[in-house]
């Protein structure tokens, strides 16, 4: 096999590199193995100390120094010694505090004693925020010190996709106070093409009130059929019943929920239905025509709201003749919340929960215009729904009272 040349530049920059190597050795007065050893533990002492001061200016919003652009009540206040253990040995490093100890480092967490909590965990946190793998890279070169090409990127959150089918077939509750399914769309590659997917999303609220992602699947354009094998896959995970649902108005979708769970009182967003109603409507009639619409679906009961929706047909059929047919159609399911009070009308008569969910995941795939694929985008969906759930601790404050409306609503369905 012949061996390799190196190019005249090649051979250049490769002296020029030894040449520094050999000046550092010298100044550093490596003379064996152990200063070697050495000389990496500074070095990744240093690595350390950097990124922590880079965090903490992250956190402050101002650099050290530069206190023209602080903007804050808060400051830096001096360094706390820490011993760490590494590959090379313990190495003592200085973590920056800050005056209102607030700062809760993450390169070297508060509890951390050890550099096993490596990189990985940085990149797929990043991930989650939706960073690019570009701007990843760069921001690990840039605070770490440290060159991560998009391959590996790729690599680390290729992980994350066991976890994420164990996380899509793991076993709920038996039963659900409210379930709100909503679709968000995405631009994939697929075949050489770009498509429009739909992931499906179902958010639960158990009967203590606490709020869950149940399911993120992707799958072609939103349809009924889909939802049917989405709702059949959640029968099969344990859930028994699920009391109200809350959905957009697609068509097929009551009848898909109801082959599943035929008791479940089905209500349509109400929001939904006004956004379909005034798609079309001009200007200048927008206003009015919307104060008497909230008349129908803000009225104290279900008889007020059709006397009502008789009012604004009277008034509006001339000019808008498909909006009352419209709302006429959809009655049974628009007109499921009139029978609750009004705690339980403002949990389901809207899918604001979902939608302020999905609002989120757009925030942090907004840099992603096409995905290459089914698996990256659902990878970070589920990251982008970790970080977000994380905060979703406690249940409604209200929760006391809706559930003792709907233990008279349920009482046969609910247990004792």
């Amino acid at each position: 096999m012949p061996k390799y040349k190196l190019s005249p530049e090649e051979r250049a920059a490769k002296a020029a590199r030894k040449e520094k190597l050999r000046e550092l050795m010298s100044e550093m007065q490596v003379k064996d193995m152990n200063d070697i050893n050495s000389l990496f533990k500074e070095m990744v002492g240093d690595i350390l100390e950097n990124g922590l001061e880079a965090e903490l200016d992250e956190e402050l919003g101002y650099s050290k120094y530069d206190y023209r652009n602080k903007d804050t009540s808060n400051s830096r206040n001096g360094y706390s010694t820490k011993t760490m253990k590494t590959s090379f040995g313990d190495v003592e490093i200085a973590v920056p505090r800050d005056r209102n100890a607030e700062f809760e480092p993450q390169l070297v967490k508060k509890q951390q004693t050890g550099l096993s909590q490596d990189i990985e965990e940085k990149i797929l946190s990043m991930y989650a925020k939706g960073m690019s793998q570009n701007d990843i890279s760069a921001h690990i070169l840039e605070i770490y010190g440290l060159e991560v090409s998009d391959s590996t990127i790729s690599r680390v959150t290729d992980k994350i996709l066991p976890v994420v089918k164990e996380w899509q077939q793991r076993p709920l509750e038996s039963i659900y106070a409210v379930v709100f399914m909503d679709a968000i769309h995405y631009h994939v590659r697929c075949e050489g093409r770009i498509v429009k997917k739909a992931v499906y999303v179902a958010i639960g609220i158990n009967l203590d009130g606490r709020k869950e992602v149940l399911g993120m699947y992707v799958g072609e354009n939103e349809s009924a059929k889909y939802w049917l094998s989405i709702l059949n896959g959640l029968k099969n995970r344990g859930v028994e019943d699920i009391l109200i649902t809350c959905i957009d108005g697609l068509t097929g979708f009551p009848e898909a929920i109801s082959a599943v769970y035929p008791n479940t009182e089905i209500q349509h967003c109400i929001i939904h239905q006004i956004r379909n109603s005034t798609k079309y409507v001009s200007y200048k009639d927008i206003k009015a025509l919307m104060a008497d619409l909230k008349k129908v679906y803000a009225a104290v009961d279900e008889e007020t709201a059709l006397y009502e929706l008789d009012n604004f047909a009277e008034k509006w059929d001339s000019k808008y003749p498909k909006i009352s047919i419209s709302w006429r159609n959809h009655w049974v399911e628009l007109s499921t919340y009139f029978k609750y009070p009004q705690s339980v009308r403002t949990l389901i008569y809207t899918t604001n929960s979902i939608e302020n969910f999905n609002r989120q995941l757009r925030k942090v795939t907004k840099s992603k215009a096409v995905f290459p694929n089914d698996d990256s985008l659902m990878k970070m969906l589920y990251l982008a729904q970790s970080d977000i759930t994380r905060k979703w601790t406690g249940r409604r404050k209200d929760w006391g009272s809706i559930r003792s409306q709907l233990d008279i609503y349920f009482a046969e369905r609910l247990p004792e």
